[in-house]
């Protein structure tokens, strides 16, 4: 039998400075929620190995694949605007990286793994429902097109976590591009460690950014493809309603993918002060604060790349700044063209932002629902009207002089009718992982050891696009008595 995971580990190459080899602390009872067989294949996997017993046990820390390797990685960051100088992997162990069957690199990282180097005092576990909101959320963004972690399996632990009461355990089994962080130049940079900088830039340029390497600057190249990245990345939240919740420095990846899922959620109605996260008490992390802060995050970066970009300091912050000054531009543009699909425009002029801006004004006086807002207008977007989602929203008589306008604005599109909705429905997604839905499948497995409410989001999250009539209890949003106002990190 072949190996079930092939690792082709490479971060080791760093000096041991990087991190700390440690394993996993095992659990007692390790038992299976879900195997993502889907993601298993297309990273060389054998889904029916993890689905094991002996999968089981690895996927929990109780035993090493032949080939891991594991550590924790030690970074830095800004956390709500202040500066932590040393944190790192508290809670995860790296067992190592497999190249994908598209032929790129992944980390296979193990979540609630138990206490590390950096866990400043905490267990290093991760409760359950926090582990189901990571998979539920991560595997939406993915089926929805929006870079970001991936979630390979999850599996009880048998043992207890306490946190505000004691709650069941387990361990998420997470995939990424990389886990390497702005924190990861932070922590070299506050050290004044510019060899490590220059072997983290040459690294990641190898890893993520390979034209980079050869250009004149390779470490402004790669400030500028990051930069271009997490542009892009911010401007498919913002056009979701996504919010992050808990965008610190260290929770921002070279990559560029998204990161983290604590307290993160999706906004029902639009209101672009949402917030969610329980510990986010000034809203510097709300949903309309989310490009300034990237563009704050990025500019820790830049900061952090400065030794390595050029070796006068006045030249270097000029390079830096001129980089940092096209994120504005880079995100409107990514915006607007996702709200020019979204709206079902095949070319967003000026006077489609006054249409953009029109509607969200409206939506946020009539507190109507961002999804459905969105998927409605594909619904009407063709030579006649469809039913879709009318038995879910409709639009209050307030939008109808909007409506009006934008349908002449369609009608001088050239679009033919029909491919334009097909287009909006690409873009106006009828599921996401409600807040009150993802609530109920936790306190289901939470409370009561029955994870089929789980598995059936998971399943439906699959298709966000494809709405019927019989899946309406998924799409609609909360009544008054479910709305979920608060989420929480589990650390």
């Amino acid at each position: 039998m072949t190996q079930p995971l092939q690792f082709d580990n490479s971060y080791l190459q760093l000096p041991a400075r990087f991190y700390s080899r440690l394993a996993p602390t095992p659990v007692s009872r390790p038992g299976p929620i879900r195997v993502n067989r889907e993601l298993a294949q297309q990273l060389g996997i054998d889904a029916d190995w993890l689905a094991s017993g002996e999968g089981t046990e690895a996927l929990a820390g109780n035993r090493l694949p032949e080939g891991a390797e594991p550590i924790a990685t030690v970074y830095a960051g800004h956390q709500f605007g202040g500066w932590a100088p040393q944190l790192g992997d508290g809670r995860a162990i790296l067992l190592g990286e497999v190249i994908g069957r598209d032929g790129l690199r992944y980390d296979i990282q193990l979540k609630g793994s138990g206490p590390t180097p950096y866990s400043r005092g905490g267990d290093g576990r991760a409760p359950l429902g926090p582990v189901l909101r990571e998979y539920i959320v991560s595997e939406a963004m993915a089926a929805l097109g929006v870079p970001t972690t991936r979630s390979l399996a999850a599996v009880t632990t048998g043992e207890p976590v306490y946190r505000q009461v004691a709650e069941p355990g387990a361990v998420l089994t997470r995939v990424a591009r990389s886990h390497i962080r702005i924190g990861t130049f932070q922590y070299f940079l506050a050290l004044g460690d510019v060899e490590a900088l220059r072997l983290l830039v040459d690294y990641v340029v190898e890893r993520h950014y390979p034209d980079a390497a050869g250009a004149e600057n390779p470490a402004r190249a790669l400030l500028d493809g990051v930069i271009a990245r997490q542009a892009s990345l911010l401007a498919q939240w913002q056009l979701l309603g996504f919010i992050h919740g808990v965008m610190n420095t260290d929770n921002m990846l070279l990559s560029g993918e998204t990161i983290d899922y604590g307290p993160c959620a999706f906004m029902d109605s639009y209101d672009p002060a949402t917030v969610f996260s329980s510990i986010d008490h000034q809203g510097r992390y709300a949903y309309g604060n989310q490009p300034g802060i990237a563009h704050w995050n990025l500019a820790r970066l830049a900061q952090a790349l400065l030794p390595v970009i050029h070796p006068d300091e006045e030249q270097a912050l000029t390079l830096a700044q001129d980089s940092l000054d096209a994120f504005a531009g880079l995100f409107q543009s990514a915006y607007r063209g996702g709200m020019a699909r979204k709206l079902g425009v095949s070319d967003f002029g000026e006077e489609d932002d006054s249409l953009a801006a029109g509607l969200l004004e409206l939506m946020a006086q009539e507190q109507t629902d961002f999804t459905l807002t969105f998927r409605r207008l594909a619904d009407l977007a063709g030579p006649e009207s469809l039913p879709g989602i009318a038995d879910l929203f409709e639009f209050p008589g307030s939008f109808e002089p909007w409506l009006e306008r934008w349908r002449q604005r369609i009608e001088n599109d050239g679009q033919h009718p029909g491919e334009r909705r097909v287009a909006m429905y690409r873009a106006n997604p009828a599921f996401i992982p409600r807040n009150h839905l993802v609530a109920a499948a936790i306190d289901a497995a939470v409370g009561e050891s029955d994870f089929a409410p789980f598995n059936q989001l998971v399943d439906l999250l699959e298709q966000p696009r494809d709405y019927e009539p019989g899946l309406v209890d998924y799409a609609r949003p909360p009544r008054p008595e479910e709305v979920v106002s608060k989420t929480f990190c589990g650390t």
